[in-house]
């Protein structure tokens, strides 16, 4: 087992990677009482196209697949409902899919281990039939319906399709009525025998525990099976340019939805921490809640809020979401474009730099406090090929210089569009 401690926040990450392929991660904190466990497979919406270990032909399988399995997994051929099960026990489960990968999650004070039982047993044992499969389209149906009504996912989603030609993260999650109409119970056999091998899974448990039985525990309830090759995973060369600068939908809202977006390129290995951290800090300067240009936007009253911000990225796409609501989102769209104009001219200011670059270090460290946002850290970041203690080291190699450098090779004025939600 190997033990990866960061003195910063004086925690300890004990890793163990079994024989069978499968990662243990497990981060004790002493006298907390609530208990976390997330169980991933690196697995998600965009990993429809793919060969299969030991096959040479391609297998294509309808959009939405992962979203439909994790939907299909609690239910067991006993005609239990796992969720029911963990929900008599006292414990709150849930499950949830990404582009990258799908997690099933429980939280608890009590009953960890007798949950743990159930908690194994639904995630090894699949359960398809003709019928269930049937169903759940119909309730998987009426999700995207749903979502289809909401302002706040489609300002989203229409970003990510003006920005985005070919790469399948600018699609729904869910998928469509029209490609789950195709999904039936071999697909979803064959993509779970794929990619819910043991080696391509993840497991992160959070709590006062003692790792080394920990472990024990998790290995008495793991099933027989071997570790697969790898996985190869296909996707279309995406273009760099964006689809289209803007976007409109009309839907009811009280004030205008916008989402800025920019398409910017896959992330180099070696700096993926630095330069989400530089980006991080970046969008605090230019138009976070202590910037100079809201405080513009909010004195003229374009926007009375702070926009949410954030950097989303993988192996192979990588951008940036500004999201929030504006009486006039082109005027602020343009402004935005302004500063940063200014802010390159200028360069960035070193004493702006260092109390945002104060600020985000602390909100790193506070993720720290909370056995929730640990776990799902540290199994979002693995998928990634990162350690979570990484972003409190790598912050204090960032300076001035990156920072600038950084802003001219990624707000591009050329990769940037706007999607724009209003009556």
């Amino acid at each position: 087992m190997q033990i990866i401690e960061n003195l910063r926040v004086k925690e300890k990450l004990y890793i163990e990677k079994l024989e069978n392929g499968l990662t243990v991660m497990i981060i004790p904190k002493k006298g907390i009482q609530k208990k976390y466990i997330i169980w991933g497979t690196n697995y998600g919406s965009n990993d429809s196209t793919f060969i299969v270990p030991g096959e040479t032909e391609v297998t294509e399988v309808p959009k939405g697949v992962a979203h439909f399995l994790e939907h299909k997994m609690f239910e067991q051929e006993n005609g239990r409902n796992s969720l029911d099960v963990l929900t008599s026990l006292g414990v709150n489960a849930n499950a949830y899919t990404t582009n990258n990968h799908t997690a099933y999650l429980y939280e608890c004070t009590d009953n960890f281990y007798e949950a743990l039982d159930e908690f194994m047993d639904y995630v090894q044992h699949p359960y398809f039939t003709d019928e269930n499969v049937e169903k759940e389209k119909g309730i998987i149906g009426q999700e995207i319906a749903m979502y289809d009504d909401y302002p706040d996912w489609k300002v989203y989603l229409n970003a990510l399709e003006a920005m985005y030609h070919k790469n399948p993260v600018k699609l729904d999650i869910t998928g469509t009525a029209e490609t789950i109409s195709h999904i039936d119970k071999d697909i979803l056999y064959k993509c779970y025998n794929t990619f819910y091998n043991p080696s391509n899974m993840a497991m992160v448990v959070c709590g006062d525990f003692e790792p080394k039985e920990l472990i024990e525990e998790i290995k008495t309830r793991l099933i027989e099976i071997k570790a697969n090759g790898e996985i190869k995973r296909i996707f279309e060369e995406e273009p760099q340019e964006i689809v289209k600068e803007k976007v409109e939908q009309k839907m009811e809202v009280s004030k205008p939805l916008y989402t800025i977006g920019i398409k910017d390129k896959p992330v180099d290995e070696k700096e993926k921490v630095k330069k989400h951290i530089a980006i991080e800090i970046l969008l605090n300067l230019l138009i976070g809640g202590s910037s100079e240009l809201y405080k513009k936007l909010y004195d003229i009253g374009n926007s009375y809020d702070a926009p949410s911000i954030e950097y989303e990225f993988d192996k192979n796409y990588a951008f940036i979401l500004i999201t929030g609501q504006s009486n006039n989102p082109e005027e602020l769209f343009n402004m935005f474009k302004d500063q940063i104009k200014k802010v390159i001219k200028n360069g960035v200011n070193e004493q702006d730099f260092e109390r945002v670059k104060r600020t985000i270090y602390g909100e790193y460290v506070k993720e720290f406090n909370d056995v929730t946002s640990i776990a799902r850290m540290f199994l979002n970041d693995f998928f990634k090929g990162i350690n979570s203690f990484d972003y409190l080291e790598e912050i204090d190699t960032l300076n001035v210089e990156y920072l600038n450098q950084v802003l001219k090779d990624v707000f591009n004025e050329k990769n940037m569009i706007i999607s724009v939600v209003k009556n």
